[in-house]
């Protein structure tokens, strides 16, 4: 094994847990390694837990290369309230309840979630607006338009419907905002919903069971590194199947 510092060149596949931020994840493997440099694949919001893709040392430079593919991720919806953040950690704006709503209606109106759609980003998110991340303005009760993206949601499948809450598995593209499927559905439905639970179990060409947990040992951790020509490889070969955006 390589001695601690020495340079890692390679990636880390880290199931963050619930209430850390990426950053706190990256700054925390960074100082336990003693790594000269550390950076992410694509942040995780602080309520979800699952796959953070670290990259170290001279796969920096990868990233972009390193990052192609979709997203898995396991998702909890709680229908009958809709949040300013879109997820449980924001403040309650509306709640109706769902009345009358059947697991049919859900099933239904999510068939409309599935292939391209459109997403307005929400206004607590990293996306900018004229040099501003949008939460910064969020945080300070302005809000703003915003473009809609465009997005693919290769797939989508209920894995446990108890209303209020759904349970479902999707399979998407780069910058698909899960909690703005939970938001939206709410709205097409009428009864308002949000993210209450966020887990995920892939990114591109990295899975959850290969993720360490980042409080383990720095020995243990940098055993879990993947060499930069693997990480490299397997990247090639997904976005091969899925393309580069995915």
């Amino acid at each position: 094994m390589k001695a601690l510092s020495a340079g890692y060149n390679g990636v880390l596949v880290i199931d963050k847990p619930q209430g850390w931020t990426s950053h706190d994840v990256v700054q925390h493997v960074k100082r336990k390694l003693k790594a000269r440099k550390a950076g992410h694949l694509g942040t995780l919001d602080p309520i979800a837990t699952g796959v953070l893709v670290l990259v170290l040392d001279s796969a920096t430079k990868y990233a972009s290369s390193l990052g192609a593919g979709v997203k898995e991720y396991l998702a909890e919806c709680r229908l009958g309230e809709e949040t300013d953040t879109y997820d449980s950690e924001g403040s309650v704006v509306r709640a109706p309840g769902t009345g009358d709503l059947t697991a049919d209606d859900v099933r239904k109106a999510l068939e409309g979630f599935r292939g391209r759609i459109s997403q307005v980003p929400p206004m607590y998110s990293a996306v900018k607006s004229k040099g501003t991340p949008l939460y910064k303005l969020a945080r300070k009760g302005v809000t703003v338009e915003r473009e809609p993206r465009e997005v693919t949601v290769h797939e989508l499948e209920i894995t446990a419907l108890d209303l209020p809450v759904l349970e479902f598995r999707t399979v998407c593209s780069a910058g698909t905002y899960v909690r703005s499927i939970c938001h939206d559905l709410g709205e097409r439905l009428g009864c308002g919903g949000h993210l209450q639970a966020l887990r995920r179990t892939r990114s591109g060409a990295f899975h959850i069971d290969e993720a360490a947990d980042p409080k383990i040992p720095a020995e243990e951790l940098a055993k879990r590194i993947i060499p930069l020509d693997e990480a490299l490889g397997r990247a090639a070969r997904e976005a091969g199947h899925h393309g580069p955006e995915a």
